[in-house]
């Protein structure tokens, strides 16, 4: 059974998204909007946050490591065969992101913020579905291990 945290955390991704989406509404001048801007990026920083924490998370319960960064977090995930390259680079690129929206936030390029909202909110959602199933699957392998002690 997948615990308790992943779930809260997927409920977070979901919410935060949809947030997003009908802030948004699939128009580019809602970001020309202090208001609206502020309410969707404080959302890509949460979900930004929820996948750093369910990728910390995962290494912690797998002892899969001790990363140094958040963004090494989703590298340890990528050698451990969890998540492939393409996704570790892009919940990176994410971390990095976040990183310029907290202590840079003058720089932010609303351009950047539409790629995000248009093409990468679901990088996110597949993450935590790839994480569900294999935490999953991995807590069934030291399920089986035991029972043959």
């Amino acid at each position: 059974m997948v615990d308790d945290v992943l779930i809260n955390k997927k409920q977070t991704i979901n919410r935060c998204i949809k947030r997003i989406n009908e802030v948004y509404d699939n128009n580019f001048d809602n970001l020309k909007d202090y208001t609206k801007q502020d309410s969707i990026i404080l959302n890509i920083q949460r979900l930004c946050e929820v996948a750093i924490d369910i990728a910390m998370h995962v290494i912690a319960e797998f002892k899969l490591g001790v990363p140094q960064s958040s963004r090494e977090a989703f590298t340890i995930l990528n050698k451990e065969g969890i998540i492939d390259k393409d996704l570790s680079n892009k919940l990176k690129a994410m971390v990095g992101f976040r990183n310029l929206a907290v202590h840079d936030y003058q720089k932010l390029n609303l351009k950047i913020v539409k790629s995000i909202i248009e093409k990468h909110l679901e990088d996110i959602k597949k993450f935590a579905e790839i994480i569900k199933i294999e935490v999953k699957n991995r807590k069934e392998i030291t399920k089986e291990e035991d029972e043959d002690k």
